[in-house]
This record gives C-alpha cells, structure tokens and sequence, in this order.
C-alpha cells in the first residue's frame, strides 16, 4: 500500500500559523511577570488593653483573592521615568501566616477567657499613582468576629475600616506601620465591643438560670387557673352537656408555659410563666348530676394536671439547660410532659371508671394529695 500523505497548500500552511500563534501568545500571558520587590514584613504592636474576656482561638482566611495582601506601585527605574502598574506582594511568609504572628504577638492569649474565632474577609493594602507623582494607598479591612463554643462558631460582630496614606515613590516605609496599626484598631474594636456585650448579649451569657412563676389570675372569663385556694365549683362547668353521655361531668384541663429571658452578669435570667388552667366553656355537667362526689373527681382531673407541669418544673434545671439551646430543650421537656398529662388522665379515668369506683377514686385521692404534697402545693 502506498503511504499516504497530504500536502497543505501554502495558504492553508500560513493559516495554520496563524492559528497557532494566538495561542502561543495566551500561554505566555497567563505567567506572571517575576517580581523581584521584597514581601512586607508585619511586625507586632502594643495593644493599649489587656483582654479581659476573650482570646483568639483561630483566624480562618475568606479572603476571595489569597494571592497578596498588597498591590504596590514599584519604584520607578531610572528618574523621570513613568512609574509602573501596582504589582501583587504579600506579607512575609504569606498573608494568613503572618496576621496569624501578628495576633499571637500582639494580644495575649488566656484560654479560660472566650475562644473568639476571626474570619479575615478582606485584608488589601491598593495603591495608585497620583497626579503629582506620588504613591496613594488605601487599606481595606473586613474581619467577622465568631465565639467559638464546643459545637458551633456563633457569629458576634464585624469590623469593617481602613485606612490612607501617600507616600513617595521610591520610599514604602508608610505600608507597613499603616496596615499593622490597621489591623490593631480592629482589635481594640473586638475588646470594646465585647466589654460592652458580654454582660447583656444572650450569644455571651454562659449559664441559664430558671425561675418559676404560677398563674393564678381569676380576670378571665373562660379560663379557671389552678390554685389550691380556690377549688373547682360547678359554676366553672359552662359548656353544654353531652346527650346520652357515659360520664356525668367532663373538665377540660391543661398547661401552658411562657419564658422571658433576661441576660444579667453574663447569665441568662429564664422568668417562666407556668399556666394550669380549665376551660370553662369545654367543661360541662349532666342535669342532676351536680354531686360533691361527682366534683371531687373533675378536681383530681385538674390536680394531675398541676403534678405533671410540677415534675416539667423539675427537669428545667440550670444543668439541663444550655445556653444554645435552651428554648428547644424546653420545647420538647414540655411536649414529653403533655403527653404523660393525657396518658395520666386515661389511666385515672380507666382505674376510676369515670369516679364510679369509689374505692379505686379513694385510691387515687390518696396517691394525688401525696403528690401535691410532695411537690409543696397542699
């Protein structure tokens, strides 16, 4: 077989050069140009305080651009001559390392303050050349201020400043000192903040006290509250009664709790509201069947009530309770307790047969004013 080969005609030979040539000239352009000027070399300031409730626990770099710190213009290279574009030079051993030193350096470090996270969003030191010759600098910071607790960083504040200076061209000396006392101004403001915060910010408070309160206000029309005072009484029983009913009486008892929180002294203060009440319009009474028997046994309906929402009291203690999660820990305490309060009340009902068992209801009047007692409400 005879090899095959193919002659390009010569217009199609320089085509092909040009073709070629475009990407030849990209692949040269995307490598740097060598820039022979000396990184800057961030040095440690003296803070005017000593931190009194944090420390940094770790710096993580969110810059988008992590190739510099700074763009400088270069000196120019023979006197007269036009001074060249900024080029990228970065802080010595690289930017995230040397904020990393500086921190360390500059602020002491006391583990059993707050662990304080800093997020370094944007630290960029631009420079231009003015009109007259000279060197203008802007300094840009953005650093995020996270605590770092076991489980999570919560976010706290965040710094947004900067700063100026112009400079001569041949002479750098200003970036240094500009940016060190740049990044220190963010720093003195992450001590006044947190000095300011830590005893009022819930995201601050390092314990959660709780303290209870009953309702017992009798200003509403519909709703009986529980108080050992003040017993049930038919008139409590408003709503219409059940045709043909099994039961000779029904009371709609339940409990509902509301927690304000305050922050003291770096505590959460939890002031919690707990309501025991009966709807008066869901609760009712058969005609002829308005007995103290009958009444007696609608009441323990509304005393297991009151001992379940004791034993919820109980486990909201300031060792179950975290300042993270507080609310939610409350949430479901709560919703385990109305479950065991619908599971109490079939099991009374069940054993009672509606109160017509009188020596089961005895039992059961026995087992509940123990239960008061113990839990200090009789």
């Amino acid at each position: 077989m005879p090899a095959f080969s193919v002659k390009w005609p010569a217009i199609l030979r320089r085509c092909w050069w040009l073709l070629v040539l475009p990407a030849l000239v990209l692949t040269a352009a995307a490598i740097p140009a060598k820039n022979n000027e000396a990184p800057l070399v961030l040095q440690p300031v003296k803070l005017p305080f000593t931190p009194t409730q944090f420390y940094i626990a770790r710096i993580r770099d969110e810059r988008p651009n992590r190739a510099a710190v700074a763009w400088l213009v270069p000196a120019p290279t023979k006197p007269g001559a036009p001074l060249p574009a900024a080029q990228p030079i970065d802080l010595q051993g690289g930017g995230l390392a040397a904020i990393q030193a500086f921190v360390r350096q500059s602020l002491p470090r006391n583990p059993a303050l707050r662990p304080i996270q800093i997020r370094l969003r944007e630290c960029r030191v631009q420079e231009k050349v003015a009109a007259n010759g000279a060197v203008e600098g802007q300094i840009s910071l953005d650093l995020a201020f996270d605590y770092q607790t076991p489980d999570r960083a919560v976010f706290l504040t965040q710094y947004r400043g900067g700063a100026r200076y112009i400079r001569n061209a041949a002479d750098r000396t200003p970036v240094e000192p500009t940016l060190r006392q740049a990044l220190a101004s963010s720093l003195v403001y992450l001590n006044t903040w947190l000095n300011q915060a830590a005893a009022t910010d819930v995201r601050l408070a390092t314990a959660v006290h709780p303290t209870f309160r009953y309702e017992t206000r009798r200003t509403e029309a519909d709703t009986v509250f529980h108080d050992p005072a003040h017993p049930l009484t038919w008139d409590d029983f408003t709503g219409q009664p059940r045709p043909r009913g099994q039961y000779a009486a029904s009371v709609f008892p339940s409990f509902a709790y509301q927690g304000r929180p305050r922050v003291r002294n770096g505590v959460v203060e939890l002031d919690i509201l707990l309501s025991i009440f009966v709807v008066r319009s869901s609760s009712w009474v058969a005609p002829g069947q308005q007995t103290a028997v009958n009444l007696n046994h609608e009441q323990r309906h509304f005393d297991l009530v009151r001992i379940v929402a004791e034993r919820f009291r109980r486990k909201a203690t300031p060792d179950s309770l975290t300042v993270e999660d507080y609310n939610s820990i409350l949430q479901l305490q709560y919703l385990k307790s109305f479950t065991e309060m619908n599971h109490v009340q079939d099991q009374y009902d069940a054993e009672t047969h509606g109160g017509t068992d009188l020596a089961a209801q005895e039992r059961w009047n026995r087992r509940i004013d123990a239960d008061l007692k113990k839990y200090g409400v009789r």
